[in-house]
């Protein structure tokens, strides 16, 4: 019998112990999946809880022009850059569980010290460590996911977990304005730092970082797994011999990385000052704002389980990665051309949160389709380190033109961004766009 023989031989037989999804036990779906979402919903409060700051009193307080409001939010993602790579890799090779666990320590003393800031230059300084602290959270999620979910369920599974950014939003707006209207910005940064801390009596006991050890999985679900993942082991075309470092010369490596740098520009330059762009619209006090600044974040949940589930359907991974960064950037114009209607340019911001998150699903299946698995890791953390930058660069030039220009140039740089990312998804092979044979 040949290699390739025994190996369809092997699969067959692995196929036969679980084939039927329906009577497979989905504990995978209700102890990871919520816990990862838990966790980065208190992460991404802790990141993006600036942005109602600047518009509830921070900025006036410590003197903040626009410019250097959006330096503040946008230096975080400086401090990203540096555990991407190595948390990535941690994470798939030693333990996802034990890295986030010590990362949530940290961030969450840094976002309650964050309340105590009294210059410009100690605000930037905190900014930067808790991207420090937080950089390689993202990364090792994706790993712990990638442990426990197959191709066939691998987009669903990372849209549930990226619908915390749109939770995250629909909760830290409101009460964050609530906080801050009720008691002051500081104590607003304190509250919610404190409370990235009770996250350790959620992520211990609920996550395991593979199937291989998870005392609380039934068996039936550990067979369907194992003969899911030698599958898709059997299906990936083997390369000998790569290591991160081959990796970084590979031209699609660079091409992910600036998709994902463009649409974090759009992405986090809008969703930074959105709150900003709200209250000049809408002329509504700090409440209201956030409340309005959530809604767009309720679509966005429905969009991302919508887009997901047509990607997981078809595999055409690289066109509903395409569609919500089309459709971002559509909508986004549309706010700006109708802003002399005050509530149908609000409209059109909401609509954006439709699109908003929905890429994130298909576009972290993208890695595994063009790397080996034993270098993904450290391709998600690069991808990841070097595109989050567009998180710093989208804020400040946002403030920077709107300063210098108007609000309309400032938008305008954005939807040129997400015009760009969609255009360099069209430049990656083929095989992002067909299911695997």
């Amino acid at each position: 019998m040949g290699a390739d023989e025994g190996s369809e031989t092997q699969v067959t037989n692995l196929q036969a112990v679980a084939t039927d999804i329906a009577a497979v036990p989905r504990a995978r779906w209700l102890r990871i999946i919520p816990a990862v979402i838990i966790v980065y919903i208190v992460a991404y409060m802790d990141r993006t809880n600036i942005a109602i700051a600047m518009a509830g009193g921070m900025s006036a307080e410590l003197g903040m022009t626009a410019s250097f409001a959006g330096l503040a939010a946008g230096i975080f993602f400086v401090g990203y850059i540096f555990l991407q790579i190595p948390g990535g890799q941690i994470a798939e090779r030693l333990s996802a569980k034990k890295f986030i666990a010590g990362t949530i320590v940290v961030w969450g003393g840094v976002a309650a010290l964050t309340g105590l800031v009294r210059t410009q230059n100690e605000m930037l300084l905190i900014r930067f460590v808790l991207g420090v602290a937080e950089g390689g959270v993202y990364p090792a999620i994706l790993a712990l996911i990638g442990h426990w979910f197959p191709n066939e369920e691998k987009a669903r599974a990372i849209a549930f977990f990226q619908m915390n950014l749109a939770v995250a939003s629909i909760i830290t707006a409101p009460l964050s304005g609530w906080l801050i209207q009720s008691m002051g910005w500081r104590e607003m940064f304190v509250v919610e730092g404190v409370l990235s801390l009770a996250l350790l009596f959620i992520w211990i006991p609920m996550v395991a970082d593979s199937p291989e050890k998870a005392r609380w999985l039934d068996p039936r679900e550990r067979a369907w797994l194992d003969a899911r993942f030698a599958e898709d082991k059997a299906k990936a075309v083997v390369v000998e011999n790569v290591s991160v470092r081959t990796a970084v010369g590979d031209a699609n490596l660079w091409k992910l990385v600036a998709i994902y740098f463009f649409f974090q520009v759009g992405f986090y330059g809008f969703a930074l000052w959105m709150p900003v762009i709200i209250k000049q619209l809408t002329g509504s006090g700090m409440t209201t704002v956030g409340f309005l600044t959530a809604l767009p974040y309720i679509l966005c949940i429905a969009g991302q389980f919508y887009i997901a589930n047509r990607c997981d359907r078809t595999m055409n991974r690289r066109l509903y990665t395409a569609i919500p960064m089309i459709g971002f950037a559509i909508c986004l114009t549309l706010s700006v051309l109708l802003e002399g209607n005050v509530w149908l340019s609000y409209g059109m911001i909401v609509l954006c949160g439709f699109f908003l998150q929905a890429y994130a699903g298909p576009f972290w299946t993208l890695p595994p389709l063009l790397f080996p698995s034993n270098v993904v890791g450290g391709v998600r953390g690069t991808i990841n380190a070097l595109g989050n930058l567009g998180g710093f660069i989208g804020p400040f030039l946002v403030g920077y033109l709107t300063t210098t220009f108007s609000k309309e140039v400032g938008l305008s740089f954005l939807i040129g961004a997400l015009v760009i990312a969609s255009v360099l998804l069209y430049t990656l092979p083929k095989v992002t766009s067909k299911a695997p044979r």
